[in-house]
């Protein structure tokens, strides 16, 4: 586990900051928020829930299905897909050891009602600790952007996968592989300068995904109902030029956007 990462979700739990309203940590899917009018913490929820509805409406039917979320902190978005997607059993999984105290605990009465419907694991996603096979599906929400080798990820995901199964992922890449990205990056983002996050080509994602052996690996774009968003709910916490408003701006100036990437283990 990288300093960063360790630092970032360790004793300080980074789900209570106001930003990260109702426990989730992401930026959003705005679509179906008025970003003309004032922005609600209902709405801020909101926005994070669809995007875990995104992600799960693109891992296709899930019921009576086994699903694993890799990066799943504080376990609200494995509660979302078990409430609402009714899969037979969801397994959070996370490399941080804090995190997954705190995901237990905000879950406990889940996990009290449905023992055999939820779990929360160890583990990294480069080297899962589960049998080949095992799940139907494999997702992650704004986790990716940490991961220390994509490629491994990519063959780890296809392993647990069983013939006919899904991976989605979500998160923020660059739209190409021009090197100059990263710098760019970097010199407007905290994030990407101290290493928590990591700049890196959506194609590197979709080919690395086909070369394990997925079939249809494909990244769709979904920037224009986030950053636009993310921004505005900012925009009453943070001075126009501060660090976390640069989100849009590196959007705006190509140097990087929010996609759904997905593929399919072949039957």
């Amino acid at each position: 586990m990288r300093a960063a990462v360790r630092e970032t979700y360790g004793p300080a739990d980074l789900s209570s900051v106001p930003v990260f309203a109702g426990g989730f940590i992401n930026f959003g899917y705005w679509r179906a928020i008025d970003l003309a009018g004032p922005i609600t913490v209902d709405d801020r929820v909101r926005s994070q829930q669809d995007m875990y509805r995104q992600v799960l409406d693109a891992a296709g039917p899930l019921t009576g299905r086994r699903i694993v979320e890799v990066g799943c902190g504080l376990g609200v978005g494995c509660a979302l897909a078990l409430r609402e997607y009714r899969p037979e059993r969801v397994t959070g999984m996370d490399i941080h050891p804090q995190q997954l105290d705190r995901a237990r605990r905000a879950n406990a009465e889940l996990l009290e009602s449905s023992p055999s419907g939820l779990r929360f694991i160890r583990g990294a996603a480069e080297e899962m600790p589960f049998g080949e096979g095992e799940f139907d599906c494999v997702y992650s929400v704004e986790a990716a952007q940490h991961f220390d080798d994509m490629v491994a990820f990519t063959q780890e995901a296809a392993r647990v996968l069983r013939p006919g199964g899904r991976v989605v992922v979500a998160s923020f890449f660059t739209p190409d592989d021009d090197p100059d990205h990263g710098a760019r990056l970097a010199s407007h983002l905290e994030t990407f300068a101290d290493g928590l996050d990591i700049a890196r080509p959506v194609t590197l994602v979709t080919d690395a995904l086909t070369r394990a052996g997925l079939a249809d690996a494909r990244a769709v774009s979904i920037g224009p109902d986030v950053w636009q968003g993310w921004d505005r709910w900012l925009s009453d916490q943070w001075k126009p030029g501060t660090w976390p408003r640069n989100f849009l701006k590196v959007y705006e100036q190509g140097d990087l956007d929010y996609y759904v990437v997905s593929a399919t283990r072949p039957s």
